[in-house]
């Protein structure tokens, strides 16, 4: 059992965890958050159109699409390695189409919608949401990006009522098209979507180009549970371990190696883009790094062999409904610690090496850990540990904190392994791991 057991720094924990979800309605908000959190802690911004300066001891960060993000810091003396935790911000939601009001009977006005990701569909309905994201708008000075939040509950997707839809609780299928379009408003809401957009903008609607616009369930997260064992929360999976990991490297320093979090977008799709895992976003600052300290590019080789990768996606715990769905022998629960994940089929990264170093990780800081494999006759998803190897090969383990309702718009999660995961996400960027030959390792902390 931790020694972290003080209910208040559960507490303090959650209360900052669930307020910068709730200000973080997607991936915009939430690298933009993270960036603002960076800066007060001292870090620089870089940009991947100028040149870099670094120095020894120095702590920096660069965005992506102003949907990723990755901070790091460097030891005072020459570094051994890069110790580094991927997540992602990105959840499942759904996007507003381009011209996007539609008009039904000349007395509704709903939006265009389409599914973003794999979400559970139902949960979505009859509940107050609201629109996110995005505009590229046109200035004196040239296209500029700005956020948006229309703050307020404006639009919701109405169930139709069990007289007209009798097989609504026998195992009813969605269809995105028909059933999941937001109602805006009444015939007097025509043509006022994109002009509610522009003011929140501070533009008038011609000036706005293009929109990157989400729907997003306007429900705050709160303490749940007879004694607040859990909390339940929009958007867990993964701003639970993004949040996690920046409180892990701003209250470390590093050893020897080079501290890097890495928040990634576009996992819930597949990571295909220039800003998901599968891009050279990692590989790319890595490699900047390695060169601005004037080292050479068979520096930076060897320096992988040294290095190590935490994939930190949530995972499932035991459903108190349904704990035959889960593993015989590898079952994870709510506030028990960090959750290592395993698969034959390599779904997850996690092998002996990885493994045994992130438990090495994870006793040094004291926290509890449990593994997590799928029942073998059911196939479980992926996350962005693999797909991200395909840049940047290094020992790498799958981990995630454990939650129910994976992909609903409101999910549950302990109140006690958010604050299990920054202990160890701390204690994995202050650690060296040196590669020494022949599958062995020696870990420093």
């Amino acid at each position: 059992m931790s020694k972290l057991e003080n209910r208040e720094e559960f507490e303090n924990v959650n209360r900052d965890l669930l307020d910068f979800i709730d200000r973080s309605p997607n991936a915009f908000f939430a690298c933009s958050n993270m960036r603002t959190e960076l800066l007060n802690a001292g870090f620089s911004e870089l940009h991947e159109g100028e040149k870099w300066g670094l120095e020894n001891g120095g702590s920096y960060f660069v965005t992506r699409n102003d949907s990723a993000i990755i901070a790091f810091r460097i030891p005072k003396t020459e570094f051994k390695g890069f110790n580094i935790m991927a997540s992602h911000c990105d959840s499942p939601t759904f996007k507003i189409k381009t011209n996007a009001e539609i008009e039904v009977d000349k007395e509704y006005v709903k939006l265009n919608v389409e599914k973003y990701g794999g979400m559970i569909c139902a949960p979505w309905l009859d509940r107050p949401l609201s629109v996110a994201g995005r505009v590229l708008v046109r200035t004196g000075n040239g296209v500029e990006t700005r956020l948006v939040n229309i703050d307020r509950d404006l639009v919701i997707i109405p169930n139709l009522c069990i007289h007209m839809n009798r097989e609504v609780n026998d195992g009813y299928k969605f269809n995105a098209q028909v059933d999941m379009l937001p109602l805006f408003g009444d015939s007097d809401s025509k043509d006022k979507f994109l002009n509610i957009v522009a003011e929140e903008a501070g533009v008038s609607a011609d000036d706005i180009i293009d929109t990157d616009l989400f729907l997003y369930n306007r429900m705050k997260g709160t303490v749940v549970g007879v004694n607040g064992e859990y909390i339940s929360s929009g958007r867990l999976d993964d701003l639970q371990c993004a949040f996690a990991s920046l409180r892990g490297i701003i209250n470390s320093q590093p050893k020897d190696s080079v501290a890097v979090h890495c928040v990634y977008d576009n996992e819930e799709v597949g990571s295909g883009t220039k800003q998901g895992a599968a891009s050279t976003f990692l590989k790319d600052t890595l490699h900047r790094i390695n060169s601005a300290l004037g080292r050479s590019e068979e520096d930076y080789h060897i320096a992988l062999t040294s290095s190590f990768m935490v994939s930190a996606d949530n995972a499932h715990a035991v459903h108190p409904n349904h704990s035959d769905k889960s593993d015989p022998t590898n079952r994870s629960y709510m506030n028990k610690g960090i959750v290592i994940k395993y698969s034959a089929n390599q779904k997850y990264t996690t092998d002996a090496v990885s493994g045994a170093i992130f438990r090495e990780i994870c006793d040094a800081a004291d926290v509890p850990y449990q593994t997590f494999t799928n029942r073998s006759d059911m196939l479980g998803g992926s996350t962005l540990g693999n797909i991200s190897n395909s840049q940047v090969a290094l020992n790498t383990v799958d981990i995630g904190l454990p939650q129910l309702a994976m992909h609903s718009p409101y999910e549950t999660a302990g109140a006690k392994d958010t604050a299990y995961l920054i202990n160890a996400a701390g204690k994995l960027f202050a650690s060296t791991i040196t590669g020494v030959g022949n599958g062995n390792y020696k870990i420093e902390f």
